[in-house]
Formats: structure tokens, C-alpha cells, sequence
């Protein structure tokens, strides 16, 4: 028989992800260069977007896939040329 196992979690209440501003210009199709951290860029398009802005899925180039990204990742996604 298993045992009740309590699990620590988190005093503190979950906040509400935010996009920043930009983030909601955004379009399906756009070019957009993706910031992964300082000096680590990525260009791709958006493939999608969820209707709250604060996810994105990104087409990168150079064959490196599909990726999912989410206001909360700390990543910047800049429409290209920016």
C-alpha cells in the first residue's frame, strides 16, 4: 500500500504571465529574430500564436524545427530588422 506523501509546493501565489507589448503585434507569418540570451540570436517565423499573446511558436531556420516559446522563458522575440 502506498503512502500519503505531502508534497512541499510554493507559499507564494501563482502570477499571471505577462507578454511584453511588442509581443502583440505579432502575426502568424512574420519574420522575427529570437533572442535566447545576450549574443545568441535566432531567426525564424511565427507559426502561431495562443490568443493571450503569451506563446509563440517559432519556425527557426536553418532546419533547427519548430520551437515553443513563452513570455515567462526570458527570451525576446523581435520582429526582424529590429
Amino acid at each position: 500500500m502506498a503512502r500519503s506523501a505531502k508534497h512541499q509546493t510554493a507559499e507564494a501565489p501563482l502570477r499571471r504571465a505577462t507578454p511584453a507589448p511588442h509581443w502583440k503585434k505579432l502575426r502568424q507569418g512574420d519574420r522575427v529574430r529570437v533572442q535566447l540570451a545576450p549574443g545568441f540570436d535566432a531567426a525564424g517565423v511565427v507559426d502561431a500564436i495562443t490568443a493571450d499573446h503569451s506563446a509563440v511558436w517559432v519556425h527557426l531556420d536553418g532546419g533547427r524545427g519548430r520551437t515553443l516559446l513563452h513570455c515567462s522563458d526570458g527570451v525576446e522575440i523581435l520582429p526582424y530588422g529590429d
